[in-house]
């Protein structure tokens, strides 16, 4: 049992409740020790509540790969891909962490109420502010979105045009000033579609999530916000992506301890220093707006959203093609398919192919030969492969009918009406 502090106040947090980021966190912890292992349990754990978890998928991909779960390893890594529209990640690394609390007991010298030394926060810094951190947005535009039409139609009035014509804005007494949610089923492309909004405006794209911030020392996680957020000014222009918005700003009221409270409270100051005339650009995503801290999303801050749905039957037709590309087919009638995968999550449909290539495959290992996908195998797929988004819409349904406020969810209400089921 590992006795690293990191790791026993990431654990002592998912006792209060159990959130995926802090899940993933923790098995982050575990792969910068070396215990992979674990790393891959925690994964794991968070897929099972969100097989499309971003952070999740990568942390499997790249411990599972060091495990030797080759298979597992590459599934992930291209669920990744796919879902995210970046590189696959690399196998992960065996470092030696570079920042090692001290395990002296709280409240002793050195102990966990002692902050890092210089040398640990100028560790710190640097790690906050690297390539790694900033990067364009690979050239991917809306014209990389299949379908989705009203979704780009939303973001560019409410976004882009802004941004391309500012005169005409100006004249109209409007502005960008404030930041955009994107909000949605999981797994449906959110962070996809942030990504190309980044590219329509040829800026640079930073994510942050709950792992980039969380900090066990008093006061760090405000300062790491801080710095992400001095970052992005400084390498402006930049489409700045809070990843989970719901996890980084959930409801004050609901916290138990000051440390959340505090995040929260550093993230409203962060968004009120933001004027659009400094090229910093704020998006930000969830599955769960109704557990967003209400102070977030008053005017000047979140106070525009767009819902992202489920994938329609030209992005679904779309994913189902760039998913098989390179594979050995035969007769794919993406469009077909499309049309019998109606509610599918993006990470749905990935799952849905990689089903049909197992079946392929475990005719292959058995009879020894090598023979295309063709659509009898997507059908039997079918049989097996549901989609994964039902939870989500029972508890949204409730939101839209008895919490729709000022009509914040008036786009999913609609939606819901068109659903069949």
């Amino acid at each position: 049992m590992s006795t690293d502090p990191v790791i026993a106040a990431l654990q002592t947090a998912l006792q209060a409740g159990e959130n995926l980021d802090l899940r993933v966190a923790l098995g982050e912890r575990y792969q910068a020790l070396g215990e992979h292992r674990e790393a891959v349990a925690s994964a794991e754990a968070a897929l099972a509540i969100d097989p499309a978890h971003l952070g999740a998928l990568k942390l499997a991909a790249g411990a599972g790969e060091v495990l030797g779960m080759t298979t597992k390893a590459a599934a992930w890594a291209r669920l990744y891909a796919a879902l995210s529209g970046a590189p696959a990640p690399a196998p992960a690394a065996l470092p030696t962490p570079s920042i090692v609390p001290s395990l002296a007991a709280p409240g002793e010298p050195g102990g966990a109420m002692r902050g890092p030394s210089a040398a640990d926060a100028d560790a710190n810094v640097l790690r906050l502010v690297s390539n790694e951190e900033v990067s364009r947005a690979d050239g991917v535009t809306f014209e990389d979105v299949g379908g989705l039409q009203e979704v780009k139609r939303r973001i560019e009035l409410a976004f882009l045009a802004p941004l391309r014509q500012p005169d005409l804005y100006r004249a109209y007494g409007r502005s960008i000033h404030g930041g955009l949610l994107l909000y949605g089923p999981p797994g449906c492309g959110k962070t996809h579609i942030a990504r190309a909004t980044a590219g329509e405006v040829g800026a640079r794209f930073t994510s942050i999530g709950l792992v980039d911030v969380l900090d066990m020392w008093i006061g760090e996680s405000e300062k790491r916000l801080h710095e992400l957020f001095e970052n992005a000014r400084r390498e402006a222009p930049v489409v700045l992506f809070l990843d989970e918005l719901d996890a980084l700003g959930q409801k004050r009221s609901q916290m138990r301890s000051s440390g959340g409270r505090n995040v929260v409270n550093q993230l409203l100051v962060e968004l009120d220093g933001l004027d659009s005339s400094e090229g910093v650009y704020v998006l930000a995503a969830t599955n769960s707006p109704w557990d967003i801290d209400p102070a977030l999303r008053r005017p000047g801050r979140f106070d525009r959203t767009v819902f992202v749905p489920p994938p329609d039957d030209a992005a679904r037709a779309s994913i189902i093609t760039r998913h098989m590309q390179g594979r050995p087919q035969e007769g794919l009638d993406a469009a077909g398919l499309a049309k019998k995968t109606a509610g599918f999550s993006g990470a749905d449909l990935v799952h849905l192919c990689d089903s049909a290539i197992e079946m392929v495959l475990e005719e292959a290992l058995a009879g020894g030969e090598l023979r295309p996908v063709r659509m009898v195998d997507f059908g039997r797929a079918l049989t097996e492969v549901r989609n994964s988004i039902g939870p989500w819409v029972d508890t949204a349904r409730s939101y839209a009918i008895y919490a729709n406020e000022g009509g914040a969810y008036d786009d999913l209400a609609a939606w819901l009406k068109t659903r069949k089921s």
